[in-house]
């Protein structure tokens, strides 16, 4: 059986908004959102892949608590420290998740893994899902291969600019998203406190968000909160 890892990115040094990764939303933290999805998804098993600065300790306290392995590497090469996470499991197929997604698609990770591998080709993503629904699929081949011929640092920190833009290098795929879940036009990341007041909203109409549901029911609710504010 080919092995495959589900690397969920994560620090506490957010330049635009420090420590987001653990703030409340509902039931749970967003780290925690983060996990707890990607595991009903169970396309792979979950590691946390986080720095070796002290601030990050918490959330290697966290991984254990939730009985989720924790990788620390390089805080600013965070390529390489996918490279060395799914070099440690002896992974052959790399999912990229980041944890301030707290509405990752279910689904999404065992759609690409499953796409990749028929496909034959280095990486993978759906186009058309909500901004921040979607994870990234690829080798592990074509993750030490970029992390040999990266050299600019926002492809160092971004982890797969490289391998999406050098088509002579690499193959990568762009497949569509399911018809029931592609709204790009929908904004469910958490990069400012704007974005986390949302999600929070987003929560409120969702029992406290106590429950993961599923995709379609998070883009149902953040459409009746768009009702409410037009009609307020």
């Amino acid at each position: 059986m080919t092995r495959s890892v589900i690397i969920l990115q994560a620090r506490m040094a957010s330049e635009r908004l420090r420590g987001k990764v653990l703030a409340p939303i509902g039931a749970r933290s967003m780290l925690a959102h983060c996990i707890a999805r990607l595991r009903i998804g169970a396309a792979a098993p979950v590691m946390v892949a986080t720095t070796t600065n002290a601030e990050d300790d918490c959330l290697a306290a966290i991984g254990a608590r939730y009985d989720v392995p924790v990788f620390r590497g390089p805080s600013e090469d965070v390529l390489s420290r996918f490279v060395m996470a799914a070099q440690s499991v002896g992974a052959q197929y790399v999912v990229r998740a980041t944890a301030d997604n707290p509405a990752i698609d279910i689904g999404g990770a065992g759609r690409l893994l499953a796409h990749l591998q028929s496909a034959r080709a280095d990486y993978a993503i759906e186009d058309g899902l909500p901004y921040g629904a979607a994870v990234e699929a690829m080798t592990f081949d074509a993750l030490s291969r970029a992390a040999i011929h990266a050299t600019e640092a926002a492809d160092r920190e971004h982890v797969t600019p490289l391998i999406r833009r050098d088509r002579v290098r690499f193959q990568p795929v762009s497949i569509p998203a399911p018809g029931s879940v592609r709204r790009p036009d929908v904004r469910v990341t958490v990069d400012t406190e704007q974005d986390l007041v949302f999600m929070r909203q987003i929560a409120s109409r969702l029992g406290d968000w106590s429950a993961e549901p599923e995709l379609r029911e998070i883009l149902d609710a953040a459409d009746r909160l768009s009702l409410e504010q037009r009609c307020a």
